[in-house]
């Protein structure tokens, strides 16, 4: 069986809130089934690698400052790499680095990928708390997903651009139109922490699916026992409802 290959974008700009455990995630649930696993962090100034999952982290305000011109490098490649069928999971201040651009309080504008039709604005205030979606992706079906929502970014998405799910409990992108995160093809972006991958084993499977069969896979995942993981996502789910 080939190795999930991941290139994991600014570890060290872009790693606020846990969200290297979703790095931790993919790797164990590969590890428990067999299956290999590589990761290579890409830093300023380094080549963006062929991977079959690219990943960012979320991130202060200026370390988003300080990786967006490098970013904007990656832009084509990036790309192409969509294109040919590869992943990109984003979180939060990598989310909003998808889009074209986040606008400031003082009108300062930072530049985005592009890679998906969004944009975002800064809010007077934070939207902080547990929150509960209701997703359905390509090949995996209905799910609930659970996490931690704290950004003050309003995330705004164009026209015939979909959510990664409805809001049940909590914000989501705007806290006006119901949607959460953006689920473009083979593209997710989301505010949710958490870690987000580790209480939702759901979306880590998939996202190792889809990365196993873009190198020619065709078999199908082996079960886990996923007790302690789901005790996890309803204990949050429980908490968000309150």
């Amino acid at each position: 069986m080939t190795a999930v290959r991941v290139a994991h974008l600014y570890p060290e700009h872009l790693n606020i809130y846990a969200d290297r455990g979703n790095i931790a995630a993919l790797e164990r649930r590969c590890g428990w089934r067999g299956i290999g696993f590589e990761v290579a962090g890409v830093g300023v100034g380094d080549t963006l690698p062929d991977a079959d999952l690219y990943y960012l982290g979320g991130g202060q305000d200026r370390d988003q400052v300080l990786v967006a011109d490098d970013l904007s490098r990656h832009a084509g490649p990036l790309g192409e790499a969509v294109a040919a069928g590869a992943g990109v999971l984003a979180v939060c201040g990598g989310y909003q680095l998808l889009g074209h651009s986040y606008h400031g309080h003082q009108g300062d504008e930072l530049r985005g990928l592009g890679l998906v039709d969004l944009v975002t604005r800064a809010g007077s205030s934070r939207m902080i708390g547990n929150i509960v979606l209701d997703c359905e992706l390509e090949g995996a079906g209905a799910h609930r997903l659970v996490g931690f929502e704290n950004h003050a970014g309003r995330t705004y998405l164009g026209e015939g651009v979909e959510p990664l799910g409805r809001v049940v409990h909590g914000h989501g992108n705007n806290g006006e139109d119901g949607g959460e995160g953006v689920l473009a093809g083979s593209v997710i972006g989301t505010y949710v922490h958490g870690p987000l991958l580790p209480k939702n084993p759901w979306l880590t499977d998939w996202l190792i699916e889809r990365a196993l069969r873009r190198g020619g896979w065709t078999g199908e995942l082996e079960p886990l026992e996923d007790g302690l993981e789901l005790e996890a996502q309803r204990v949050a789910a429980a908490i968000a409802a309150r």
